[in-house]
């Protein structure tokens, strides 16, 4: 299909957009979203076309989880004339700052990043190339041929656990508990030094736990509710104390996309939770209730790299970015099992 190119550092095809795509909004942006087919990312995008700008997305279908997934995300997105999706890596400098020269972005949303907690720990060397040294590699060429205009996602696991709660974006996160979450800190570090020396203007988002339709298969809700749905027996970690600050994924969109039109400051960290902790055991129980059946569950000590609990301090982002959270758990609960039962229909499951 005519949406999709291919990037690499050999070859590079130019993105036209004809007269016909160009929003009529005068306020219309040029936006590069890295990560554009993941979970958040594509969500994003979509968001990001029904107000009239241009997108495109930067992905490479890294198989940290099946790639015909995420093709499944952007569906909608490759109907639009808006949308161009770039197939290539990120971190791929030179095919970057060719894509850079080839059209002219207004802001760039850095999504894209290797995710996942425990995995990280079994390979830390990756988690470093592309959260730390793919991040850079993007940043010089931004420095070389803009924007340089930034907001980028981090990631709520800075925090570790000797964070105060709630948390706030003024704690100086020195012990991150993973791999992952040193690395989105690392990255975190890197943003503020480009900010300093190039004069970057950069917002860093600290999205905590999010949720919602194609999430993340490994990801708690989108997991737990497969597995109650196929009367799978789920694994709880610790003795279910443990709470996490779920957030809608379209309450953590409208706090991106707030950041990308409002940037209301140079260079500033800001959180994007749910507001609400919820224990790991209210969790299920709020999952039996909206799927209508019993969990079966099997108990198993804490893992390594798992937070106790998160919750997000949000009165800076209320404040600069008009950020409320407006979907609470029930009804985020109920739009999530209605997306896993279509995963699970699409895959031959009579859910």
């Amino acid at each position: 299909m005519d949406g999709v190119h291919t990037l690499n550092s050999a070859a590079f095809v130019r993105l036209e957009l004809d007269s016909a795509s160009k929003s009529p909004t005068i306020s219309a942006m040029n936006v590069l979203v890295t990560g554009g087919a993941g979970f958040i990312g594509s969500h994003v995008c979509e968001q990001l076309l029904l107000e009239g700008h241009r997108v495109t997305a930067l992905d490479n279908f890294d198989p940290y989880y099946p790639p015909e997934r995420k093709r499944r995300n952007i569906e909608t997105a490759l109907q639009s004339r808006n949308y161009r999706l770039v197939e290539g890596d990120y971190g791929d400098r030179l095919a970057v700052s060719k894509l850079l020269q080839a059209d002219r972005f207004d802001a760039v949303l850095h999504l894209a990043a290797q995710a996942g907690v425990r995995l990280s720990i079994r390979d830390p060397l990756k988690y470093e190339r592309v959260n730390v040294g793919s991040l850079v590699a993007l940043l010089e060429a931004l420095r070389e041929f803009g924007p340089q205009r930034i907001v980028a996602a981090s990631t709520s696991s800075v925090y570790g656990n000797t964070t105060p709660v709630p948390f706030r974006e003024d704690a100086p996160c020195l012990q991150p508990l993973s791999p992952y979450a040193a690395t989105k800190r690392a990255a975190e570090i890197f943003l503020g030094t480009y900010a300093q020396l190039h004069g970057f203007k950069v917002i860093i988002l600290r999205p905590f736990t999010v949720y919602g339709p194609r999430q993340r298969p490994d990801m708690a809700i989108a997991s737990f509710a497969r597995k109650i749905l196929l009367n799978e027996p789920l694994t709880l970690y610790g003795d279910g104390s443990s709470a996490r600050d779920y957030t809608f994924v379209s309450d953590i969109v409208a706090g991106m996309l707030a950041a990308v039109f409002k940037f209301p400051v140079e260079f500033g960290v800001y959180n994007l939770g749910g507001n609400t902790p919820v224990s790991l055991k209210e969790l299920v129980a709020a999952l039996e209730r909206a799927i209508g059946k019993k969990a079966r569950v099997a108990a198993a000590p804490m893992q390594a790299g798992d937070v106790e609990r998160t919750c997000a301090d949000i009165s800076k982002a209320r404040q600069d970015l008009g950020y409320v959270p407006a979907v609470g758990l029930t009804e985020g609960l109920e739009k999530t099992i209605n997306w896993v039962k279509g995963e699970l229909r699409h895959e031959g499951h009579a859910a």
